[in-house]
């Protein structure tokens, strides 16, 4: 299927829409299967996204969410992502949100991975909605190009895989590429003309050119609904 692009003249008109249509696919996994799974990323760019989502018409308790990746960092620290969340999505209405930790007290992602991967193994899969980002070097979710563990976590059939980025601050937890892939909607949400343009020539040149954009391999293993939202 191909890479459906949403472009929006504004920041809060694009976190506007994104919220509706969230909220509309949601709805309609809680509607057909009476319940709704959704995976957030973190960063900067979805704070805008969560406080407008955590308005819509929700049944909110009928919803579970977690991230699709985090640094394995305290949730207090200002690098969390799931501080982001609890901070703008899990508030008001949406404070009835069954939010699932991808952290846990053990030192290190390594040594953690098999307790949230049985956390993980309670949320109902595949994802109705998983929202990704993108970084300037073409990662996605924290599958990072040149990491080590990134082959692995590529490939593994389990939910999560535990990486070390080779320049990016904190070693992390990550949906596994295949996690990703299941899910019933993707959606990339960028901004910026740079990763426009990134995500653009990650997509549209040959494979074999683009094989160190981790982007480029999560979306074309994607089979379902996949889209970009984008403003500059």
């Amino acid at each position: 299927m191909s890479l459906q692009w949403h472009d929006f003249p504004s920041k809060d008109e694009l976190d506007a829409a994104l919220a509706a249509k969230i909220a509309l696919d949601l709805n309609a996994a809680i509607a057909a299967r009476g319940v709704a799974s959704i995976a957030v990323s973190g960063g900067r760019t979805p704070a805008g996204l969560f406080k407008a989502l955590s308005e819509q018409d929700v049944a909110w308790d009928k919803v579970v969410a977690t991230l699709v990746d985090e640094r394995w960092v305290p949730v207090e620290h200002a690098d969390s992502n799931e501080r982001t969340v609890r901070q703008n999505l899990l508030v008001g209405a949406a404070s009835a949100i069954r939010f699932v930790s991808p952290v846990s007290s053990a030192a290190t992602p390594h040594e953690g991975e098999a307790e949230i991967e049985a956390r993980f193994a309670k949320i109902p899969a595949p994802f109705d909605v998983l929202i990704l980002g993108m970084g300037d070097d073409g990662h996605t979710a924290s599958l990072f190009p040149a990491a080590s563990e990134l082959e692995h976590a590529c490939a593994a059939t389990s939910r999560v895989a535990a990486v070390t980025p080779p320049v990016a601050p904190h070693k992390r937890i990550t949906l596994t590429l295949p996690t990703i892939a299941q899910a019933r909607e993707v959606i990339v949400h960028i901004t910026g003309e740079g990763k426009k343009s990134l995500l653009q020539t990650a997509m549209t040149e040959h494979k074999a050119v683009t094989e160190q954009y981790p982007i480029r391999r999560v979306l074309d293993a994607v089979a379902s609904n996949k889209h970009v939202f984008w403003t500059a």
